[in-house]
C-alpha cells in the first residue's frame, strides 16, 4: 500500500518528469537572474539519484539540465517536492547541489555548473516555517558566511620566510622541513633544526615520523652526516640518531655490495661475449687457411690480427 508521501511524490513526478510541464515550472518559478542566461528550450531531464562514500543513496526529486545563452556551460535545476517541513532543508538542498556538480565533473566537463535548488511545498504547516538558506542552519550565519562565501584559508608553505616559520613552535619544523624536503640540501639549514628540536617541542613519535621522512624524501648531499650533525648537537637524542646513522651507513655499504656484484656479472658477461667471438672468429680462419685461401682475405674477413694468423698457422 502506499503511503501519503509516496502518494505526493508520485503525482509531483508524473508532472514535473515531462520536459515540457518542467519548462512551464521554471518560467513561473526561476529566480528572473537565473531566467536570463539559460535557455529553457534545452531541458534535459538527469539521473537525481547520488551515491555517498558510505554507499547510502540519496534522491533528489527531479533534476534537469539547461544550456546558457551564451552556449558555454551548463545551468541545473534541482526540484525538491516536500509535503512536511524539514528545519534541516537548507543543508540537504546543498548537500543535492554539490552532489549534481561532482556528477558534472565526473561526466568530462572541466567547469562547475550553477546548480539552482527549488523547493515545492504543500504541507499544512504555512507558509513553509524554516529557512532555505543553509548558511542560516549555523549557530553564527554571519561567520559561517564570512567563510563559505570567499577562498578558503590557504597555507602556501612554499612563500612564507623561514624566519617567520621558525616562530610557529610546535609546527615549525613540519613547515620547515616540508618547504625545503625538495628544494635545498638539508645541510644547509641544519642549525635552524637543530635550534628547533632544542625546543623539546617535537614528541618521541613525532621525532621518529620526521626522521624517517628525511631518510625516505630528504635531498642532501650527505645523509649519514645530517644525522650525524643531529647526534652532535642534540645530545637528548643522540642514540637515536647515532643508531639511524648506522643504519645508513650499513645500507650504504650494501648498495655498494650489491652495485660492485651488478657491475661484475655484467663485465663477465661481456668478457664471455669477447671470448666467443674470438673463438668463432678462429674456427672461421682455420677453415679459410685449410681450404688455400690469401691470408689478407682472411684477415680482412674475420677480423683477426696479422699476428693472431701467424699463429693459427704455426
Amino acid at each position: 500500500m502506499k503511503t501519503p508521501q509516496s502518494i505526493h511524490d508520485g503525482l509531483f513526478k508524473s508532472f514535473l518528469t515531462v520536459p515540457e510541464t518542467a519548462r512551464d515550472f521554471l518560467e513561473a518559478h526561476l529566480p528572473d537572474n537565473i531566467k536570463q542566461v539559460c535557455h529553457l528550450d534545452t531541458l534535459q531531464l538527469q539521473p537525481g539519484s547520488f551515491l555517498e562514500d558510505d554507499l547510502v543513496p540519496y534522491y533528489s526529486d527531479v533534476l534537469y539540465s539547461m544550456e546558457t545563452e551564451s552556449g558555454a556551460g551548463y545551468v541545473y535545476a534541482l526540484i525538491e517536492h516536500q509535503s512536511s517541513p524539514d528545519k534541516h532543508m537548507g543543508f540537504r538542498l546543498t548537500r543535492y547541489a554539490i552532489a549534481t556538480m561532482k556528477q558534472h565533473l565526473d561526466a568530462g566537463h572541466d567547469v562547475l555548473p550553477i546548480v539552482v535548488p527549488l523547493l515545492f511545498y504543500h504541507g499544512k504547516t504555512s507558509p513553509y516555517p524554516y529557512s532555505t538558506n543553509w548558511l542560516d542552519e549555523f549557530d553564527d550565519p554571519e561567520l559561517a558566511k564570512s567563510i563559505y562565501s570567499q577562498a578558503y584559508p590557504l597555507v602556501d608553505i612554499t612563500v612564507i620566510p623561514d624566519d617567520e616559520i621558525v616562530q610557529h613552535k610546535r609546527v615549525a619544523l613540519l613547515e620547515l622541513v616540508q618547504k625545503h624536503v625538495r628544494q635545498r640540501d638539508l645541510l644547509d639549514f641544519a642549525d635552524t633544526v637543530v635550534t628547533l628540536l632544542l625546543e623539546h617541542y617535537l614528541t618521541e613519535k613525532q621525532l621518529d615520523s620526521l626522521m624517517e621522512y628525511l631518510v625516505r624524501v630528504g635531498e642532501t648531499s650527505n645523509l649519514e652526516a645530517l644525522v650525524k650533525t643531529l647526534a652532535e648537537q642534540v645530545p637528548e637524542h643522540e642514540a637515536k640518531f647515532m643508531t639511524i646513522a648506522e643504519q645508513l651507513e650499513a645500507r650504504g655499504r650494501e648498495q655498494g655490495l650489491k652495485q660492485g656484484i651488478e657491475q661484475g656479472i655484467e663485465q663477465g658477461r661481456l668478457e664471455g661475449e669477447e671470448f666467443g667471438r674470438q673463438e668463432t672468429q678462429l674456427s672461421i680462419a682455420k677453415k679459410m687457411l685449410s681450404a688455400g685461401l690469401d691470408a689478407d682475405l682472411i684477415i680482412e674477413t674475420t677480423g683477426l690480427s696479422k699476428e693472431e694468423l701467424i699463429k693459427l698457422i704455426n
